[in-house]
Formats: structure tokens, sequence, C-alpha cells
């Protein structure tokens, strides 16, 4: 089916050049010896009594080292004499069932074999009550019947509000352990008040559930461990206030402020909870207050979902134009329950489809009014989380040489 005409199918694109951008990068060598440092204090090491069974919460996302991190967890308290197993704190993932989360885990290195405890994944929860604003709050239920919980996850920017406390322990305790159930329920606010029932909701469950401390994981700008932290349960809303303004300060950002299309490598549900990081590239359709600077984009350009994925390409509706690759790896009944339980339809909408990148740009270009053909600004990334190394056009090398912070990689 021809979809350009001839001459702008056949038109030559700029050549493209890689490019580095230098971050600060804080970096966690040993990883392991940190979880035993963290776990050795007084007050974490102390909480957990011979015989405990504790309910450690793991997610869905792609954190760095997640499964070193955990196990390390694991065998801590075990040595302090508790019983651990591994509770799935990821809402409405995984398609929100028993064996999608399982699977999820799976594919991040957390199985029973590896971890050496068992994982429960059964989706029931418990109405724990209602917020101010009526929004009910749920707690997975195997986790509340244990003696005590340990929620483990990063800290970092949400990509659907800007509050004190975005994505992170407390985002992990009222809607991780609330599974599909309270996932929804709390989708039920409006993203305005959404950190304050976030407060309210973490309040509510560290009232109601044995919660003993939460595990906070911050990385730096190219994706690696930059902080792990055991924050006591009666510390963790006003210290996870901390670690959200020091995750921020270690995020990566696009330093190209114009661009006229931009070519994603590829989104998923392991780079970010909306396939890719709104406060990365600026686009969202709810996120409207932007804390980090970012670029000017015209057109973008989707190639491929990663593997770890499992076919959710949320997030896809935000761009202009897909590759066939992306189209045929959708599994759209986990894309439609994760939009329908944050009630952004819009994030699962199917974008033109292209048989090749080289067609997807050349659409991408061609629906850009008043463009400049002879100056294209092209940026290439491979995703939200690695931006050490990107790929601009011909006419952006003038700027990244007169940017100290931009260095073209000579081939």
């Amino acid at each position: 089916m021809p979809i350009l005409l001839e001459e702008d199918a056949r038109s030559p694109l700029p050549r493209m050049h890689r490019v580095r951008q230098a971050f600060e990068r804080p970096r966690l060598e040993d990883i392991k010896g940190r979880v035993a440092e963290e776990m050795s204090r007084g007050d974490i090491r102390g909480r957990i009594k011979p015989g405990a069974r504790v309910a450690v919460g793991v997610g869905s996302r792609g954190i760095k080292n997640l499964d070193v991190i955990v196990r390390a967890l694991l065998d801590q308290i075990k040595d302090a004499g508790g019983c651990p197993f591994i509770v799935a704190a990821m809402g409405s993932h995984g398609g929100g069932t028993p064996e999608g989360q399982r699977e999820v885990l799976s594919s991040y290195g957390i199985t029973e074999d590896k971890m050496g405890v068992a994982i429960e994944t059964s989706v029931d929860v418990t109405h724990i009550g209602k917020t101010a604003r009526g929004i009910d709050i749920y707690f997975d239920r195997t986790a509340l019947s244990a003696d005590l919980v340990v929620p483990v996850n990063r800290v970092k920017l949400h990509t659907d509000f800007v509050a004190d406390i975005q994505s992170g322990l407390c985002k992990m305790l009222v809607i991780g352990f609330g599974n599909h159930t309270g996932c929804s329920a709390v989708h039920e606010d409006e993203f305005d008040t959404f950190g304050d029932t976030l407060l309210e909701g973490a309040e509510m469950i560290l009232g109601a559930a044995d919660i003993a401390f939460g595990v906070a994981i911050v990385e730096n700008a190219c994706d690696e461990t930059a902080m792990i932290e055991a924050i006591p349960a009666e510390r963790l809303i006003e210290r996870e206030k901390e670690i959200v303004r020091i995750a921020r300060k270690n995020m990566p950002t696009l330093m190209i402020p114009d661009i006229d299309v931009l070519v994603v490598q590829e989104i998923g549900k392991n780079i970010s909870g909306a396939g890719y990081d709104p406060n990365i590239l600026g686009k969202s359709f709810l996120l409207h207050e932007f804390v980090l600077p970012v670029p000017n984009i015209k057109r973008m350009v989707l190639l491929d979902v990663t593997d770890e994925s499992h076919g959710n390409a949320i997030g896809m509706g935000m761009f202009d134009v897909i590759t066939r690759k992306v189209f045929e790896k959708l599994d759209l009944e986990q894309i439609y329950a994760n939009a329908i339980a944050v009630k952004c339809p819009e994030d699962a909408k199917i974008p033109i489809i292209a048989e090749s990148e080289d067609e997807a740009i050349r659409i991408a270009i061609q629906v850009i009014r008043g463009i400049d053909r002879d100056s294209l600004k092209i940026v290439r990334i491979k995703n939200t989380l690695e931006l050490e190394t990107i790929e601009v056009s011909d006419s952006l090398v003038e700027y990244v040489n007169g940017n100290d912070r931009l260095s073209l990689i000579r081939q």
C-alpha cells in the first residue's frame, strides 16, 4: 500500500552522528554489602523477631540490580531469624492476574529458585478504608496476614503527577499492594490531588498493616544503582519526601532543546510505568507540569517494545508513528487492563503503522507543517532510561559542539 508520494519516499534522510551526554554519576559498587550495612542497623534488624513471617513486596518496574538487591535482603532477613517470602506488589501490571504477575517477576530474575523463598501472587485484597475524598484503599490479603511487611521499590519522579511523594515506597503500599482492585480504586482520583491521596492512603496502611521498614532505591542518570536505604516505618513518609528530591537531581535529561522528529528505539514497562518517562520527553496525556527541562518535540516515532513488557505497549498512544514490529508485539488485553486502571485510554491508542524505521521517519516528517527539509532536526534515543549516548542529525552538530555537556563520539 503506497503511503507516501514517490519523491517523499526517496528523498535522502540526513546523516546521524553519535553524541555523548555528560551526567553526574554517583554509583554503588557493592550492592550486597550496602544491603547488609543497612540491615545491620539496630532500628532495622531489631524489628525482625525469630520465626516472623516477612512479606517482601516486589513490583514490576525495571529496577537495576533488583534481583541482587532482593536476594541480599531476603538473606539478611533469614540471618536475623525471619522467614521471608515475596509478594507481588504491582497493582494492575501483569494483566492484574496471578499468572501474569508471576511472569513479570520471572522476567526480572525474581523466581523461587533464584530467591530461595516462596513467591505469592494472589490478587485477593482487604478493604482498609476510605480517604477523606472517598477513595477506597485496599491492601494485599496475603501481605496483611504476615507478621511484617517490607516494600522494596525505586524512588523517582512519577509519570502522571507532581507532588512531595511520587513514585516509590508509599505508592507501592497504596497501589502496588492494592493489586488490580486497589489500583483501579485509587485511580478514581484526579491527578491534581493524587499526591495527597497517596499520602493519606499510605498513612492508613501504615496504621493497619505491620509495615516493618521500606527499602528505597535511587538510580543515577545512567540507570545504575546510586543509593539503597532502609527506612523505618515511622519515618517512611517524611524520609521518602527527601529521597524524591535526591532522585530528581539524579534524573537524566534530553539536552537537545528543539527536535523535529524524535525516534525512540523502545518503550516498556521495565523502563517506566508509562512505557517512557514523560518527565524526560515532556509528552503526556496526564502530566501537565514538568519539573525538569524538556525539549520541544514536533513528532515522535516508536520502533519497538521491550521483551520484558510482555506486549504491554502502554504509552504508544503518545507517538505519531510506530513500526509493524511494535504492532505485532501488542498484547491488547494487558494494554487495556493498564489503560483502564489508570483511566487513560489515550495511552492505548494505536498510531500510524509503518513497515520500517525508514518509512516511519519519513511519515513523521511528512506530517509536520512548515518544516525545513534541508535542515531536519532528528534525534534518536534508545529509551528514556539510557540517555548517555544519543544520535543527532547533521543540522544539530553545531549545537552539540557549542554545549560543554555534549560531545561527538568520533567513529
